[in-house]
């Protein structure tokens, strides 16, 4: 590299270090030292109020149970009180997502799943979660990623007018990105030091922290094997804890550590007993409002209809769509929802949403007394490049579904198109008789005896696979553990 370039390379950083400067210093509400961000409280409070509702629509939505809304918003109201910012105003929210996940934007907003409210066995474990996350508000994480995230990209930009080279400024961009992808090892133990201190001023012990990581890992641990023989990505928990494993010694050295603080309140029970009893009946997988898939049929009490997929295809039920992809990835087909304009017909409405390609004649589609249209586009963008596709839509109360199918290394006509007909044909009204199966599985808390085992209650379980292993994560008995008499025990139902 020239040596005038390496000059105007570091002029460039020096002025993005400048900015940051002139942008703001803060003082850490954790450490009480100086704190570079871009970001005063005010904005950090803003602009998490703005992205609010991008992320309830991401997640789908708000779970709505009051009584578990009011016991989450307790629980974290009491560990916010016990932070370095306890005049921040939070807002707790339980996300309608069987993820297992939690989360902060910053500015007091934390997200926490039904998801992972399943897995928890008890308050003190709900508070580790909710702590971990003030701490990450408190300490400012989310506000100093998104300063050094600004900051890397200020010295990118400047890279590339210096220099003029748009590959030195992508090299700039691609160390940004390398710095504040994630929180980091350190900002996450930092949570975790901070939630422990919250467990402690609470009353509670802080081994309850490591307690919430190891449940998680060995929840992980199954998620990985099940993707493995269902050739699928797994859905491993990306949030709170996934930088290190319970028995990492760095977190056993930091949750210890807060034992040790002044003026402690008595200890006090976890409340076993009393969060079983707040979060049965919550959802097991996904909600009635998202729809249930019971063996390859597809449920929707809400909406009044089902359909079925083919046997042996794999069905993600997504926030804005269902998805069904075939054994050897090769074929997929998806449903979404739309409302269509006013006095637009299915035909209108399909040629409308076709109007960028050269898609066949449209020809009508009587689906069990529902009216659609349906055509192949020849050459359709899809996630297996340019080539051709099935679109339909159906019309049912007030909505138009919208199916599109496509198989890879197809020409003419999709290869699976045969399948595709009559996946789309099988759609139709839920009949009066089917409510009772759209209802999703729920837990269901049951008293223990001497003669409770998990494999016996495994047998009568309608959980379709690895229901042992689900109710011994579900229980915290990983791996081969079983309830003692008189002990409450989380099945599934």
């Amino acid at each position: 590299m020239p040596s005038d370039t390496l000059r105007f390379v570091r002029a460039a950083l020096l002025s993005a270090a400048a900015s940051a400067a002139l942008a703001g210093c803060a003082t850490n509400p954790v450490t009480g030292s100086p704190d570079l961000v871009f970001q005063s409280e005010a904005g950090e409070i803003a602009r998490s109020k703005e992205v609010h509702p991008m992320l309830l629509q991401q997640f789908g939505g708000v779970y709505e149970d009051s009584q578990i809304a009011q016991y989450v918003n307790e629980v974290g109201q009491r560990a916010a009180k016990a932070s370095q910012r306890p005049e921040l105003t939070y807002t707790f929210t339980v996300l309608d997502s069987e993820e297992i996940n939690a989360f902060t934007t910053g500015g007091g907003y934390v997200y926490i799943t039904r998801g992972i409210m399943n897995y928890l066995n008890n308050e003190a474990e709900l508070e580790a979660v909710l702590g971990h996350e003030i701490g990450h508000v408190c300490a400012r994480h989310p506000v100093r990623q998104q300063s050094k995230s600004t900051l890397a990209g200020i010295g990118a930009a400047a890279v590339g007018i210096f220099t003029g080279s748009p590959d030195l400024a992508g090299l700039a961009n691609y160390a940004g990105a390398a710095l504040v992808s994630g929180y980091g090892r350190d900002q996450e133990l930092e949570a975790d030091r901070l939630g422990a201190e919250y467990l402690v001023k609470t009353g509670y012990s802080s081994s309850h922290m490591v307690d919430v990581v190891r449940l998680l890992k060995n929840q992980e641990l199954l998620e990985i094997q099940r993707a493995r023989e269902e050739n699928r990505q797994p859905h491993v928990y990306h949030g709170v804890f996934a930088t290190h494993p319970d028995n990492d010694s760095r977190l056993h050295e930091v949750v210890a550590a807060a034992k040790d603080l002044p003026n402690v309140p008595q200890p006090r029970d976890p409340e076993h007993d009393k969060y079983l009893k707040t979060i049965e009946g919550l959802p097991v997988g996904t909600s009635r409002a998202q729809g249930v898939l019971k063996g390859n049929r597809f449920y929707h009490a809400n909406l009044g209809l089902t359909m079925v997929f083919p046997s042996g295809w794999h069905v993600e039920n997504g926030a804005d769509r269902l998805l069904a992809v075939s054994p050897d990835k090769s074929s997929v087909i998806q449903m979404q929802t739309q409302a269509p304009p006013p006095n637009t017909g299915p035909r209108e409405f399909l040629g409308r949403m076709l109007a960028q390609y050269s898609a066949g004649q449209a020809e009508p589609l009587e689906v069990n007394g529902l009216q659609g249209y349906t055509t192949i586009v020849r050459s359709a963008k899809t996630s297996f490049g340019i080539v051709p596709a099935r679109y339909a839509v159906i019309y049912y109360n007030n909505l138009a579904y919208v199916f599109s199918a496509a198989t890879k290394g197809s020409a003419g006509a999709p290869a699976a198109d045969p399948v595709f007909m009559s996946t789309i044909k099988t759609f139709r009204r839920l009949k009066q008789n089917e409510f009772a199966q759209a209802e999703p599985y729920k837990i269901k808390v049951i008293r223990a005896d001497e003669n409770t085992r998990i494999a016996d209650l495994a047998k009568r379980s309608p959980l379709p696979k690895y229901a042992e292993q689900q109710l011994r994560l579900l229980n915290d008995l990983w791996p081969d553990k079983e309830p003692k008499p008189g002990q409450l025990i989380k099945i599934v139902e």
